[in-house]
């Protein structure tokens, strides 16, 4: 601030002062806000989006529990076929359908080579091995929107049976497997071809 005082012939002029404001007026004439109708319709917006949003994500849930289910079995099948060849015996993969369960236990001594592809070949006197721990890396649970929905064994149905076996032999052959899971609308078909003992996955087309 500032005081001038200035003379006019023989009179003194009232002083003038200057002030000069630091705070500017917090209220401006130009100042604008959202309205609520505009407030609504960012909302209605927001809304339409999560809605169209939501059945991808869920979509996407259930695709990955199928893919993850035919990755675990095709794994378990591929470490069947490895144990068996390295360690020179055969090695059963033990299907408990009722549980969606999957292992891998040591089949009995007198289990041998199938000698044709095709045998029709059951288990005769099959015993219940001992159970590795569900989650374990010798066994395989099926998640709970994946199921069973097929399961043969050397060309036998052997999904309504309480267990059912594939044996994976050293010289790197197996049974014959086709095992089908069902999720929604999702089909995947696994197979193990007898001569190479290699597991397969596919899209079934309905």
């Amino acid at each position: 601030m500032s005081d001038e005082w200035r003379v006019t012939s023989d009179k003194l002029s009232v002083p003038t002062r200057k002030v000069s404001s630091r705070h500017p007026s917090p209220v401006t004439p130009h100042a604008s806000a959202f309205t609520l109708i505009e407030v609504m319709i960012v909302i209605a917006i927001i809304g339409l989006i999560a809605a169209m949003g939501v059945p991808s994500v869920f979509q996407i849930f259930r695709k990955e529990g199928m893919r993850r289910a035919v990755s675990d079995v095709q794994q378990l099948m591929g470490d069947a076929r490895a144990r068996a060849i390295y360690s020179g015996r055969t090695v059963r993969v033990v299907f408990h359908p009722a549980e969606k369960r999957l292992e891998i236990a040591d089949a009995p001594a007198a289990a041998a080579p199938v000698p044709l592809a095709g045998a029709l070949a059951s288990n005769p006197g099959l015993a219940s091995p001992a159970a590795a721990p569900a989650g374990s890396p010798g066994s395989v649970v099926l998640p709970d929107n994946v199921d069973i929905a097929m399961l043969d064994i050397d060309m036998l149905d052997r999904g309504a049976d309480e267990i059912a076996s594939v044996d994976f032999y050293p010289n790197g052959t197996c049974q014959e497997l086709m095992l089908v899971l069902h999720s929604r609308d999702e089909w995947e078909k696994i197979t193990l071809e007898f001569s190479t003992a290699l597991a397969s996955a596919a899209p079934v087309t309905r």
